[in-house]
């Protein structure tokens, strides 16, 4: 009965054994015992067949990387690159035995999505705004005041439906709400943003099951760890989503299999069982995704991030499509997956997820920008998306005519996802007006919505929505109820073993953060040597307290490079929360456990080296209580800096929250200022400080110890407790316990908070567009359909009248000389990176460029296309003079004479892929600023900014003339508005010759079109153009008038003219024997790709590169290149007396004014600097409240020193940590402006100096005011001015020193760690902990050369030098007056203050000069 139904399954003739009955038999052998096994182990074995025919039984993980790839290769080649029939046996499977799979249908229903945001100036993140924002948001939080926001409509009453089994596209321009709505359906929008209407999976509201389980949603950012490997990721997202309803499929499959008694294809059956066992079984899986994306050739290889080298930004896309792919989500939801894709991997991955949703009945939306027509044909459904409304949904195949009912239709060779895009935007909708006898008007969106609903489709759509989705049609197992994918024990065990395996890939910070301690620990012990340190006096047991201390602050402190760490991970640790890989205690336990080790090691060595050699008591078990103790200061001070990371959650916010943890531990941690001497209403800091708890048990231990029996001058207790007293630390031996278990304590606290930040928090910067309020009311007139009067000069602008032609060539009034570019014979040899030569390849060079000749005209548009990784980009650097490595032949000719970098880079314009900008400016500043600096000095600010408007016009930015462009992915601009601005900052210079790498990847259809019709007009002024292009549709591959084509290996294969409708292209190519015809229709762009790639080469069993060679284009181009090559009558050869545009002085106040403006509108600098000054001042004013009024003991001096120390050495080091990430932006910015030659490095790192010349005034000003007045100094002017003096000069010095370590180091991270072993230093020889006078003789020349050093003899002596009253030493009753005492112990003098003053301001200058000279010579851009 069940023969007929066996045939679906009946395997490929190759497979059956092939020799007679002998090899039938013994395989149903094993299909019979391997049907006998029970359910659950048949489930994990399957039956392999090797290359020789030959066939075993074999456990699912024992398969070995060899026999996975024999057994993936034959599933997926047998399909040909096809995955349709792959699928379709595997659906052929379940249909066989009645198994269906479970759908879900996804509806929304008057869905309307609202945001609350500021328009125009008040938007902008000014120091103002932002207090303003905080008190709002307060006010508002307590519902007493609402404040001024305007409402902005995101989605407007939208409802539709989303099919299982069918493939939908969502279409829309930029900021038209797709990922909202995608964020929406996924139930992962953000809690700020008003919500109305409903959406349903299978008739269930969200909060019935768990969206983020049942679906998935694909963001635009990737973020991934940068030390994993591809593979890794993938099988680290395999483990934690699980297998979901899959593996209870299966078994009911072989349940059924087993009673029908049909055998299925092996290797298939391999394969599902795999995909459906999870755990260490999904290899086979992730190899397969791998396969599918292109991503098998990198996956070993690292991510990568921009100080790591890793894959490229096309790769980054597909792993993060990959990463939920290999989950066993349900409904797909992916937002804009294509970008920095070519067009071919892009229908590859469409194709594959079409398939998959057909044969699995998957429910599958997917938003594109530019999808070619053959991805476009691939979808089943259509939502087109405009303002927030929806223009049409429904099937593909009617969507032109629903437009043609409108009067709208597609010209012939125009892209349809195109025209859809163009059809519903004011400016392009004109040209597809089709009504002859109808004069064409404006249509709103509102007005296409309306028409929908009249529509056939839409009522259809309307009538479905109101008919509610049956829930006894619901699959059981289609929805997830549970909140993860694996159970908590194996998400655990995953987590640990990720955790484990960052720890080995940053290996070497470990490394790094153990010498550096071990340094310190030698020179401690060599600070604090034995020799010259006694058991006498009580001033000696203040030197053992002092080195006690010092060893707690540096383990304590060797915990914060945790907060940059974990900040860089939050983006990927939050990106994991938001899926549901696992809930964060998951996270936080192992990491924990895994500190534990590093704990045991830093403070085993710190202890082993120093105990024994500064001379602490000698007792074995002292010696073990004092590791035990910095063991748990170490875990306390991990968990601290954990918490202030995910609490700051940006690196300049944490880094201010870190030190002030800092501050807070050790000013009331009871050395700094005695505890007897802290005042009543602080009290409580010292009973929470751990440091307090961690300084009385290490004392305790200490100075309880035989060391210290004998008696103390004239008191009653030995030295070791008089000691105790005097400083009043508590002398109870059981005070060391009671401490062990507050640091205990506080662990535990500290690794609770982490978990309960990371869960709850969310990251910091809201994306926010920057609207004009009458852009807002336009929107909303266009929304409800009214019509919006048209400004005459935008109609001229728009029409195909002769003004509109002479608008066009009115663009770029100022002056240029026109120029040509000729090159001949250009190669490009790089050093065989390290991984090549490990592979086993010889040469010592790599050449990307062979022998290249071509030339670029005045008013020709060239083309460099050719595929990833055949030089277009290399090529154009070589020629743009914009390489700073590798060695290059050849000649390059500008106009006839030989090409001169300095003069080049004046006539010439660069677009970068990547668009870099000054974060903090507007888009007319950035323009301004760029004018200013690159147009010739004559010309006048008047008619700059003229020139710049005009600009602006013509990229279409005027609109956004006041919006910030912000950080990409963060804030601001998007990115197609980015991509305009990086052309205009380049058109304003008024170059004669512009490349541009890229200009329109990352841009929707419409954006693309804009940048492209830029670049046109641009041509037309008589400009030489050279773009390099990706993925271009046909309307943008035909506006280019000629074209260069590489291939892969840095060889060219066609150079020559386009011809209208690429006719001269097609041509040539078509005349090559053998290359099939190009079809009607078709993109000759995707054409000339395909008949060009290597497999045709192999097919056809010919070179197209020597085809070239011997053409007679090859010939015509070298005769061109040659006229070029030599000098015109016409052209003179380009001179300049200078090397810039602008003298130094006008490019250093040029670089100022951007300054000034970075500064005021970065709050998260600024205002958080002056935030924590002022709180710094309160707190520590507060806290030595009239100390400088007390004047009686040792002690009371030693008081205010130590206030003053902790001033210096705290609101310095924030000072450093905090500017160290803003340099770092700035300095990248600096890269792009630099090689553009709009400025000298020098006037840029003194404009950056000489910006924070007032900010510091202003927080020293701040500062000194209110701790002098707490804290009660003498108030004469030249006391005050001294003092403010010096702590002004103190706070430039750290601000400049860390900019000084940001500018010889690659980036902040790298900076924050360089950084840090000399904070520790200066510390040390500051002469607080150890008087100057008492450091060993090998080591006081560091004393002198030590800026806190100066800083704190600067303040003191200025203080108190002085002064003649009488003190009471710590004995109790000798009487010395202030200034001997001063210059017996410290050897302080006061007629050394000016040259105190002096030093400190030396300091200043010195880091100065360095951070100045630092960015003019290290480059850290490698191109």
């Amino acid at each position: 009965m069940w023969n007929s139904e066996e045939n679906v399954f009946a395997r490929s003739a190759s497979s059956s054994g092939g020799g007679g009955g002998g090899g039938d038999d013994e395989e149903a052998l094993r299909w019979a015992a391997l049907e006998r096994l029970p359910t659950y182990a048949r489930v994990r074995r399957g039956i392999f067949k090797d290359l020789g025919g030959g066939s075993k039984e074999v456990g699912l993980s024992e398969l070995e990387a060899q026999e996975q790839r024999l057994l993936l290769d034959r599933l997926v080649s047998s399909v040909d690159h096809d995955p349709e029939r792959f699928f379709e046996q595997m659906r052929q499977r379940f249909e066989a035995v009645d198994l269906e799979f479970p759908k879900i249908e996804v509806r929304f229903q008057d869905l309307t999505i609202e945001s609350f945001v500021h328009t125009g100036s008040r938007a902008l993140p000014t120091i103002p705004n932002f207090m303003c924002n905080m008190t709002e948001a307060l006010l508002r939080k307590t519902r007493i005041y609402r404040g001024k926001r305007s409402k902005l409509t995101i989605l407007h009453n939208i409802s539709g439906i989303i099919r299982p089994s069918r493939l939908t596209l969502l279409l829309g321009p930029p900021s038209s709400g797709k990922t909202t709505l995608l964020l929406a359906l996924a139930g992962r929008l953000k809690k700020d943003l008003q919500v109305s209407g409903k959406i349903t999976y299978n008739g269930h509201s969200l909060h019935e099951f768990v969206p983020q389980r049942t679906s998935a949603y694909v963001s635009q950012q990737d973020w991934n760890v940068a030390e994993m490997t591809v593979r890794e990721t993938l099988e680290f997202a395999g483990r934690c989503q699980g297998v979901g309803f899959k593996y209870d499929m299966l078994l009911e499959l072989s349940r059924r299999e087993k009673i029908a008694g049909i055998k299925p294809d092996e290797d298939l059956d391999i394969f599902m069982k795999s995909l459906a066992l999870g755990g260490p079984e999904t290899s086979l899986v992730v190899e397969y995704i791998m396969k599918i994306l292109g991503l098998d050739i990198c996956a070993d290889t690292l991510v990568g991030d921009e100080m790591l080298k890793g894959i490229s930004g096309g790769q980054k896309k597909r792993l993060t499509t990959g990463e939920l792919l290999v989950g066993p989500a349900r409904v797909l939801f992916m937002d804009e997956i294509s970008n920095g894709l070519d067009s071919s991997t892009t229908y590859q991955i469409i194709k594959y997820l079409r398939h998959s949703t057909k044969a699995l009945d998957g429910t599958t939306m997917i938003s594109l920008l530019q999808p070619a027509p053959e991805t476009y044909e691939l979808f089943d459904d259509i939502i087109l998306l405009c303002e927030g409304q929806i223009v049409y949904q429904g099937p593909r195949s009617d969507v032109l005519d629903f437009f043609k009912s409108v009067g709208f239709s597609c010209p012939e060779r125009k892209n349809v996802a195109d025209f859809l895009q163009e059809v519903t935007s004011k400016k392009d909708q004109e040209q597809y007006w089709s009504e002859p006898y109808c004069p064409y008007r404006y249509i709103p969106v509102g007005k296409f919505a309306e028409a929908f609903r009249l529509y056939s489709a839409g009522k259809n759509l309307l009538q479905e929505l109101d008919v509610p989705f049956d829930r006894r049609y619901n699959h059981p197992a289609a929805l997830a109820t549970a909140r993860y994918g694996a159970t908590k024990k194996e998400l655990l065990k995953t987590s640990f073993d990720w955790q484990m395996l960052l720890i080995k890939r940053n290996l070497f910070i470990y490394v790094f953060k153990f010498i550096q301690l071990l340094l310190v620990a030698l020179i401690t012990m060599s600070v604090f040597f034995r020799s010259t340190i006694h058991h006498n006096t009580i001033d000696d047991g203040g030197l053992y307290l002092g080195a006690l201390y010092f060893s707690m602050i540096i383990i304590l402190f060797n915990g914060f490079t945790e907060v940059s760490m974990l900040v860089a991970k939050l983006p990927v640790l939050y990106k994991h929360r938001d899926l549901h890989f696992y809930p964060s205690w998951v996270y936080t336990l192992p990491s924990w456990a895994l500190s534990i080790p590093t704990s045991l090691m830093e403070s085993g060595f710190w202890v082993a080296v120093t105990y024994y050699v500064i001379g602490y008591d000698p007792d074995i078990t002292r010696f073990f209580r004092q590791f035990l103790l910095y063991f748990f200061l170490h875990q306390m001070s991990i968990g601290l800096f954990r918490v202030m990371g995910s609490l700051g959650r940006n690196m300049i916010v944490a880094n201010t929250f870190g030190s002030f943890a800092m501050l807070v531990v050790m000013a009331l941690g009871g050395y700094i200022i005695s505890r007897d001497r802290i005042p009543s209403w602080w009290i409580w800091g010292f009973w929470i400080s751990p440091l307090a708890y961690a300084q009385n048990a290490a004392s305790v231990n200490e100075f309880l110890g035989h060391s210290w029996e004998k008696k103390a001058g004239s008191s009653d207790f030995p030295l070791g407790e008089a000691l105790l007293r005097a400083r009043s630390l508590f002398p109870k031996s059981y005070w060391y316990w009671i401490g062990l278990g507050a640091l205990l304590g506080y662990t535990i606290l500290f690794n609770i908070l982490f978990t309960l930040f990371l869960t709850y928090l969310n990251p910091l910067g809201k994306q926010q567009a920057v609207v004009s309020k009458e852009e807002l009311q336009e929107r909303e007139q266009r929304r409800k359909g009214e019509s919006v009067a048209v400004e005459l000069r935008e109609y001229f602008q728009h029409s195909g009248s002769r003004v509109g032609k002479y608008f066009k060539r009115r663009g770029m009034v100022l002056p240029f000389q026109p120029v040509s570019m000729s090159f001949s014979n250009i190669n490009y040899f790089v050093d065989v990176p390290l991984e090549l030569k490990q592979q086993g390849i010889m040469e010592d060079k790599l050449q990307l460029l062979v022998n290249v000749t071509g030339a670029f005209r005045p008013g020709v548009l060239t083309a460099l296309v050719g595929v990833s990784g055949a030089g277009k980009t290399t090529l154009m650097d070589v020629l743009a003079g914009r390489k700073t490595g590798g060695v290059i032949e050849g000649s390059i000719h500008i106009s006839g004479y030989p090409k001169r970098q300095e003069t080049f880079a004046r006539i010439s314009g660069y677009c970068e892929q990547n668009d870099i900008h000054s974060p903090c400016l507007t888009v007319l500043e950035s323009l301004l600023f760029s004018a200013w600096l690159r147009l010739p000095a004559d010309v006048d600010l008047e008619t700059q900014r003229a020139f710049v408007e005009e600009v602006m016009e013509l990229v279409e930015l005027t609109q956004l003339a006041g919006a910030l462009v912000g950080l990409p992915g963060v804030d601001g601009l998007s990115t197609e508005q980015r991509k305009r601005l990086t052309i205009a900052v380049e058109l304003v210079a008024n170059p004669s010759m512009v490349f541009m790498d890229e200009p329109t990847s990352g841009l929707d259809a419409r954006a693309a079109a804009i940048v492209m019709r830029t670049v046109r007009n641009i041509v037309n002024t008589g400009r030489t153009i050279v773009c390099t292009i990706h993925q271009p549709s046909i309307d943008i591959f035909e506006s280019f008038d000629e074209l260069l084509f590489m291939k892969r290996g840095g060889e060219l294969i066609y150079a020559g003219p386009l011809g209208p409708k690429s006719c001269e292209l097609i041509k040539y190519f078509e005349a090559v024997e053998g290359v099939p015809k190009i079809r009607a229709g078709y993109n000759p762009a995707a054409w000339m790709l395909e008949v060009t790639s290597s497999d045709e080469e192999d097919r056809l069993g010919l070179d197209f590169a020597e085809l070239y060679r011997r053409s007679y284009l090859f010939r015509h181009n070298k005769e061109l290149v040659e006229n070029l090559s030599r000098p015109n009558s016409s052209y003179k050869e380009l001179k300049f007396p200078t090397k810039y545009n602008q003298s130094y002085l006008e490019q250093f106040i040029a670089c100022l004014w951007k300054q000034n403006l970075s500064y005021w509108r970065n709050p998260q600098y600024t205002a958080v600097r002056f935030f924590y000054t002022v709180v710094i001042s309160l707190m520590l004013g507060s806290i030595c409240w009239r100390f400088g009024a007390k004047r009686e003991t040792q002690q009371d001096l030693f008081n205010a020193m130590g206030s003053m120390y902790a001033a210096v050495l705290f609101i310095g080091i924030t000072n450093a940590t905090a500017v160290q990430p803003v340099v770092s932006i700035e300095r990248f910015v600096s890269y792009r402006e630099r090689a553009a030659g709009m400025y000298s490095a020098l006037s840029f790192a003194f404009a950056q100096v000489v910006i924070e010349f007032p900010y510091v005034f202003a927080q020293a000003l701040i500062y000194c005011t209110v701790f002098y007045s707490m804290a009660s100094f003498q108030w004469t002017f030249l006391k005050f001015v001294w003092y403010l003096f010096f702590m002004y000069f103190t706070m430039m010095y750290f601000t400049f020193y860390g900019m000084m370590t940001t500018a010889v180091t690659p980036n902040h991270n790298v900076a924050a760690i360089i950084a840090a072993p000399f904070y520790m230093l200066w510390n040390l020889f500051s002469g607080f902990m150890i008087p100057h006078k008492r450091i060993p003789i090998w080591w006081r020349w560091y004393y002198w050369a030590n800026p806190i050093a100066w800083s704190l003899y600067g303040l003191i002596v200025s203080q108190y030098g002085d002064d003649d009253e009488l003190l009471k030493l710590a004995d109790g009753y000798t009487l010395v007056p202030i200034r001997q005492f001063l210059n017996d112990v410290f050897g302080y003098r006061h007629d050394f203050v000016g040259v105190a003053g002096i030093m400190v301001a030396g300091f200043c200058l010195l880091f100065a000069v360095i951070f100045a000279y630092a960015i003019k010579s290290f480059n850290f851009q490698k191109r």
